[in-house]
């Protein structure tokens, strides 16, 4: 059954709603549709309610390299599934290339016929092996997954949230995996209790729930791959396995698996701009490449309707030209370049492609496949 996310008339996040009672107050003016960057549809009274009391919603992160599963999970009800696509490769080849690039920078800078002492050497202004950093795709992937907690707290009433952690054989603290890991952990301890699941915890409970997962085909954008773990991390909330009244081992607790809207979020790859080419231009004039602003009013990543002929397209501002504006699907393929002209804005960049799905996605594998 679906349910709609409730804020209160001052903001406070409330427990979600039957949707035939959310129609009903919107009906009769008791509430209003309120819009968030997840694409959740939200509504907000008008007036207080005589009660804000609320009920434990956890959150189920099926952390990965390249996917990312979420789940949002109450005791009764399956409130949201999520598919992220991480920018691993993306960010990964990037700066590889920002590398190569500033090789031939520094290759045609220095006068290598000079004394190395008369060289264009600039010192180091500290030392930058002693930091700790987290590599950018490492870093890029968890702040997907932490900008998408962030917006789930601000439409549920979040109480805690369940990772799934890998261990790393060796130095702990020199694996780019674990650092990443440990940073991520103690920034989603602001939104809410953080519990701390091993992958075979996570496919113990999925078998408890006899929820269905999908082994093969990882980039397939369907709940049975990455999802369906997300919501089985969140029901370890609800359920654990223990000793029971009679002394003897099993499952204790309870939780209801629903089909949940599903959702496909990944971020815009929108190019930085270049303040260097690969290749010198003559003269010493650059192209334009890269950024986010465009000479129309539009900004990379923008939601837009573009019209051509009788033909009308939705898709994601990705480029313009002197007189039109590229417009590209969620996979960022173009679909045309339309004259400014007959592009209209829909909806500002919010640093994220979201793409719900228009019916409910079940989990629980159906009657004839069993």
């Amino acid at each position: 059954m679906l349910r709609v996310p409730v804020l209160s008339a001052s903001g406070k996040v409330l427990m979600p709603t039957k949707a035939s009672r959310a129609r009903r107050w919107l009906k009769e003016g008791k509430a209003k549709v309120v819009h968030n960057d997840l694409g959740v549809f939200q509504v907000q009274l008008t007036s207080h309610p005589n009660f804000q009391n609320t009920q434990p919603i956890a959150v189920g992160i099926d952390r990965g390299k390249h996917y990312t599963g979420v789940g949002v999970q109450s005791a009764k009800f399956t409130l949201w599934l999520a598919h992220l696509q991480l920018p691993f490769k993306t960010v990964r080849e990037r700066m590889e290339q920002r590398r190569v690039m500033r090789r031939g920078r520094r290759g045609r800078r220095i006068n290598r016929k000079a004394d190395f002492s008369k060289r264009a050497h600039r010192q180091k202004r500290f030392d930058n092996r002693r930091q700790c950093k987290i590599p950018p795709s490492i870093r890029a992937n968890r702040e997907l997954e932490l900008r998408v907690v962030k917006e789930l707290s601000r439409i549920y009433p979040i109480t805690n949230i369940a990772y799934e952690i890998v261990k790393a054989n060796g130095d702990k603290g020199f694996s780019p995996v674990m650092v990443g890991q440990k940073w991520q952990l103690k920034n989603l301890e602001s939104y809410g209790s953080v519990k701390q699941i091993e992958g075979w915890q996570t496919a113990n409970i999925r078998q408890q729930l006899r929820l269905h997962k999908q082994k093969h085909s990882k980039g397939d954008a369907i709940p049975a791959t990455h999802a369906v773990d997300g919501i089985a991390l969140a029901a370890s909330v609800f359920i654990r396995y223990g000793v029971t009244s009679r002394n003897s081992q099993g499952w204790i607790g309870e939780v209801k698996v629903q089909p949940a809207p599903f959702t496909v979020i990944r971020r815009p790859p929108v190019s930085r701009r270049q303040l260097h080419l690969m290749v010198p231009s003559i003269g010493g004039v650059r192209r334009k490449y890269g950024g986010t602003v465009t000479r129309h009013g539009f900004r990379k990543g923008d939601y837009v309707q573009a019209t051509q002929g009788d033909k009308t397209y939705f898709g994601w501002v990705s480029g313009d030209t002197e007189k039109q504006v590229s417009v590209s699907d969620q996979n960022w393929k173009r679909l045309g370049q339309f004259s400014k002209n007959k592009v209209r804005l829909g909806k500002r960049c919010t640093g994220l492609i979201v793409l719900p799905t228009r019916r409910l996605s079940n989990l629980l594998p159906s009657r004839e496949s069993v």
